[in-house]
C-alpha cells in the first residue's frame, strides 16, 4: 500500500467517524428529561507557595491560596482578580505575618498537547491465500506537543486549531467570568 493510499484510508476513516458522530440522536427529538439538578459549587482555589529572604538573611516561606473572583482584559493581556490568603514563616519557623488581600495577577495559558488522531480498530482477521493474520484491537493515539523548539508539534497544533478561532483576552475574560458564575464563585 502506498503512502497516498494509507493517507486516503485514514481520511476516509476519519470522515466515517465524524459522519457517525454527526448522525447520532438529535437532542431536539429526544424524550424530555427531568430538570437538571443544580451542580454543587466547585472550589477553584489554587495553592500558592514561595520563598523570601527574612531579616536574618535566611530563607523564609510563604504558603497560601489564591481564589479568583473575576477576569478582565488589560492591554490585550488576561488578568485575574482574586483573594490571596497566606502565611509568611521565617527561616526559624516563626510566623512573620499573614495576608488576606485582593490582588490582580496576569494569567497565561498554553496548550501543552493537542489531539491529532485517535483511531480505534476492532479485532481484525485476515486470510491471505492460506496465511492467516489475527490482530486484536488496535488503539492509536497521536498527540502533538507544542512549545519552544517543537516545530512539528507547534505546526500540527496550529493546523488542528485553525477552525477554533483565537479568542481575544476580553472574550476569554468574559468566558471565564461566566464559568465562575456557573461554579457559584461570583
Amino acid at each position: 500500500m502506498t503512502h497516498r493510499q494509507r493517507l486516503s484510508m485514514i481520511v476516509v476513516t476519519l470522515l466515517a467517524a465524524f459522519g457517525l458522530v454527526a448522525t447520532g440522536a438529535n437532542p431536539a427529538g429526544a424524550a424530555p428529561s427531568a430538570p437538571a439538578a443544580v451542580p454543587p459549587a466547585v472550589d477553584v482555589t489554587t495553592p500558592i507557595t514561595g520563598s523570601f529572604t527574612d531579616a536574618s538573611g535566611g530563607t523564609g516561606s510563604f504558603v497560601g491560596t489564591f481564589t479568583p473572583t473575576s477576569f478582565a482584559e488589560s492591554n490585550s493581556d488576561l488578568m485575574a482578580t482574586g483573594v490571596l490568603t497566606g502565611t509568611m514563616t521565617d527561616s526559624a519557623g516563626s510566623t512573620v505575618g499573614t495576608v488576606t488581600q485582593t490582588v490582580d495577577a496576569p494569567t497565561t495559558f498554553a496548550l501543552a498537547t493537542c489531539r491529532i488522531l485517535d483511531l480505534v480498530l476492532g479485532p481484525l482477521h485476515l486470510d491471505l491465500l492460506g496465511l492467516t493474520v489475527d490482530l486484536n484491537q488496535v488503539h492509536l493515539v497521536i498527540n502533538a506537543v507544542s512549545g519552544a523548539g517543537n516545530l512539528l508539534g507547534n505546526l500540527l497544533c496550529a493546523i488542528a486549531g485553525l477552525l477554533d478561532g483565537n479568542p481575544t483576552a476580553g472574550a476569554l475574560a468574559a468566558l471565564l467570568n461566566s464559568l465562575l458564575a456557573l461554579l457559584g464563585q461570583r
